[in-house]
C-alpha cells in the first residue's frame, strides 16, 4: 500500500504546486502510508503538530463555486477502513483529498487539495508582457485562486475580468486621430479670408469646406455602425487612418495645382477627411466598454472624445500663424499632411481586443443593430438626452466654424478670433479633465446633464451681444464658460445614453448623436451664412455702430433660440414617474456580477 501511495503521488506531482518542505507531512503507521514529502523517510513527528495546507488549481464543471466544493467534499468524502479520505466514485473524479491521520481530519476537515486540471489567462499562456502582474489563476468555472478584483485578474461564469496596460495603446491612437481630423476640418475656417484669396472664391464658398466635412460624416455613419458593430475598433480606426492619409494629401496636391490652385480637389480631399471622422468620433465610447471597467470609462471617453475638439483649438490657434498671407496656405497644408500622416501610422499595430474582459458588462453580449434600434427609437428618454446633445454639437460646429466671421466685422483680427475659438476648447477641455473623474466615481450622470445644460444655453444666449461690445474681454471670457459646460457635458451624455439603454452596443448611440450633430452643424452653417448681413465682413467697412456691414446679429440670435428651445428636455429626465427608466443598467449588470461571484466565492468578497 505504501508503495501504491507513493506512484499515485509521483503521478500527480507534475500537475500540482510541491508543499514546501518546511511543512513536511509524517508517516502515519496506523494508515499505513509513507509520506514521501517528509525529509526523512525515517522521521515521525505527533499528529497534532501536522499542517495541512489547501491548495487548489482549478476544478472541472459548471456552475460549482466554492460553496459547492465544499457541500461536494461532505458528502462525497468517506472514510476507509484504514483512516484515509476517498472521493465518492459519483462525485468529482479530478480531485484526490489524502490525510495521515485522524487528528483534525473529522467531518468538515480537509486535507490536501490536488486538482489535475488547470486554467490560466491568455496573458499567462502568451508569455510576461508589460502589462504588470499576470492575471490570477483561476478555476474553469468560478472564481480566483488567491482572490482578485476588476483591474487584476477577477473572475465569474468561466472568465477573467481584466486590465491591460496595453488598453493605453489603442487610446492614444484614438486621441491622435481625433485631434488631426479635427484639425483637418478647421484647416481653412480659422482664417477664411486668407484661404478665400488664395483660392480666389468669396467666404461663403471657404464655408462649404466645413460643411461638406460635416455632411461627409452622415454620409459614412451607417457603415461606421456596422464597422464597429461586428469588426470593433481596430478596422474603424484602420479605416480612418487610410482616408485621412489620402484626403491630405490630396488637398496639398490640388493646392499646388495652379496658381489658385484647385478649389475642387481641395473639396475632395476635405470630403474624404469627413469621410474619416465618424470611424475615430465614434469609437471612443466602444473602445472604452471594451477596455475599460466603470470606474474609468467616463475618464477614457472624455480623453479621446474631446481630443477632437483639441484638434480644432490647435487649428483655431496655429493655422493663422502658418498662413499670414494668402501665398503661406500651400505650406500650411503640407504641415497638415505630414502631420497626419506620422499620426496614423501606429494605428496598424494597435490590438484589435483584449484577452479578457475587463468587467461582465465588457464580456455581455450586445444587442443586433436592430434590435438596439428599436429599443432606442422606442426609449422617451434616448430622446430627451440625444436631441438637446445634437443641437450643442451643431451649434458647436457652427461657432467654430464661423467665429471668426462672427467677429472680424468688429473689427476683431483673425488672430484674435482664433484664440477666442482656441479658448472655447482649451478652457472646455481643462474643465472636463476637473469634471469626469468626479462623475466616473460618484456617478451622478443626470444631475450634471441638469446643471450643464443650462449653463450652456445661457452662455450662447449672452454671447449674442458680445461681439458689440468691441472689447476682447466679453468674447474671451462668455467663450470660456461655455466650453467649460459644453465639453464637461460631452462624455458624461455619451456614457449615460449607454448606461440607461445596455445592453444596445455603445457605438449605436454614440453614432446616431454625433451624427445628429454633425447633420445639424451643416445646416446651422448654412443657415447662419444666408443671415449674414450684406457687406464685406473683414473689418475693413466697421463704422462702429451694432450692425455694421457683413454683421451676423442675426445668426447670433439664430443659435440662442435653438440653444434654449432645447433646455426643458434634459430638465425632465426622470419625472413624471419615469425615475426607473434613468436608471444605471450598465453599473447594475457589473454589480449583480459581482454579487454573484461572491456567492459563489462562498460569500467572501472577491476584490
Amino acid at each position: 500500500m505504501a508503495s501504491h501511495s507513493a506512484s499515485q503521488k509521483g503521478a500527480t506531482m507534475t500537475d500540482i504546486e510541491k508543499v514546501p518542505t518546511s511543512r513536511a507531512e509524517t508517516n502515519n503507521q496506523a494508515e499505513g502510508t509513507l509520506n514521501e514529502k517528509s525529509e526523512s523517510p525515517e522521521e515521525i513527528l505527533p499528529g497534532w503538530t501536522i499542517m495541512r495546507p489547501l491548495k487548489m488549481r482549478g476544478l472541472k464543471g459548471k456552475g460549482k463555486g466554492h460553496a459547492a466544493l465544499s457541500s461536494n467534499a461532505s458528502s462525497n468524502v468517506s472514510r476507509n477502513g484504514n483512516g484515509v479520505n476517498s472521493i465518492d466514485k459519483k462525485g468529482n473524479d479530478e480531485i484526490k483529498v489524502t490525510a495521515t491521520n485522524d487528528t483534525g481530519d473529522g467531518p468538515g476537515g480537509i486535507g490536501e487539495v490536488e486538482a489535475l486540471h488547470e486554467v490560466r489567462s491568455d496573458d499567462e499562456l502568451l508569455g510576461p508582457e508589460d502589462d504588470g502582474p499576470s492575471p490570477r489563476r483561476v478555476t474553469a468555472d468560478h472564481g480566483l485562486e488567491n482572490g482578485g478584483d476588476q483591474t487584476n485578474g477577477a473572475s465569474n461564469g468561466g472568465h477573467v475580468y481584466k486590465v491591460y496596460k496595453r488598453r493605453w495603446f489603442g487610446l492614444v491612437q484614438l486621441v491622435l486621430l481625433n485631434i488631426i481630423v479635427s484639425w483637418d476640418w478647421l484647416s481653412f475656417s480659422a482664417n477664411s479670408t486668407t484661404t478665400s484669396q488664395y483660392y480666389n472664391v468669396s467666404p461663403s464658398t471657404v464655408n462649404w469646406l466645413s460643411t461638406a466635412f460635416l455632411f461627409a460624416f452622415v454620409v459614412a455613419s451607417p457603415v461606421t455602425i456596422y464597422t464597429l458593430h461586428h469588426g470593433g475598433p481596430k478596422p474603424s480606426i484602420i479605416t480612418a487612418s487610410v482616408l485621412i492619409l489620402l484626403g491630405n494629401w490630396i488637398r496639398y496636391g490640388s493646392t499646388r495645382s495652379g496658381k489658385h490652385g484647385s478649389f475642387g480637389g481641395v473639396m475632395f480631399g476635405q470630403i474624404l477627411t469627413g469621410l474619416a471622422q465618424p470611424f475615430v468620433l465614434s469609437a471612443p465610447t466602444r473602445y472604452s466598454d471594451l477596455w475599460f471597467t466603470n470606474r474609468g470609462r467616463i475618464a477614457a471617453t472624455a480623453v479621446m472624445s474631446l481630443a477632437n475638439p483639441f484638434g480644432g483649438a490647435l487649428a483655431q490657434l496655429i493655422d493663422p500663424s502658418w498662413a499670414n498671407s494668402a501665398s503661406d496656405i500651400p505650406n500650411m497644408v503640407l504641415y497638415i499632411a505630414i502631420i497626419s500622416s506620422i499620426a496614423t501610422i501606429p494605428s496598424f499595430f494597435i490590438p484589435a481586443h483584449p484577452p479578457t474582459p475587463p468587467s461582465p458588462s465588457g464580456h455581455d453580449e450586445k444587442q443586433p443593430l436592430g434590435a438596439s434600434l428599436k429599443i432606442l427609437f422606442n426609449s422617451p428618454e434616448f430622446y430627451m438626452i440625444m436631441i438637446p446633445f445634437t443641437f450643442y454639437v451643431g451649434l458647436f460646429n457652427s461657432i467654430s466654424s464661423l467665429i471668426n466671421q462672427m467677429l472680424q466685422p468688429y473689427s476683431f483680427s483673425e488672430n484674435d478670433a482664433g484664440i477666442a475659438g482656441a479658448l472655447l476648447i482649451v478652457v472646455g477641455l481643462v474643465a472636463s479633465a476637473i469634471t469626469s473623474p468626479i462623475i466616473d466615481k460618484t456617478k451622478s450622470f443626470l444631475l450634471a446633464i441638469k446643471i450643464q445644460v443650462p449653463i450652456v444655453a445661457i452662455s450662447y444666449l449672452a454671447f449674442t451681444w458680445a461681439p458689440q461690445t468691441r472689447d476682447l474681454a466679453a468674447p474671451y471670457a462668455i467663450l470660456s464658460i461655455l466650453g467649460a459646460a459644453s465639453f464637461s457635458l460631452v462624455p458624461v451624455v455619451l456614457e449615460y445614453l449607454i448606461e440607461i439603454t445596455h445592453p444596445v452596443s455603445p457605438e449605436v448611440t454614440s453614432t446616431i448623436c454625433w451624427t445628429g450633430g454633425q447633420l445639424l452643424g451643416g445646416i446651422f452653417i448654412i443657415v447662419s451664412d444666408a443671415l449674414r448681413a450684406n457687406g464685406p465682413n473683414d473689418g475693413t467697412a466697421d463704422d462702429h455702430t451694432d450692425r455694421p456691414p457683413g454683421n451676423m446679429w442675426r445668426a447670433l440670435v439664430f443659435q440662442t433660440v435653438m440653444a434654449l428651445v432645447v433646455v426643458p428636455l434634459p430638465l425632465m429626465l426622470g419625472c413624471f414617474g419615469r425615475n426607473h427608466h434613468v436608471r444605471m443598467r450598465r453599473v447594475e449588470a457589473d454589480k449583480e456580477a459581482t454579487g454573484r461571484r461572491d456567492v459563489e466565492n462562498g460569500g467572501v468578497h472577491a476584490t
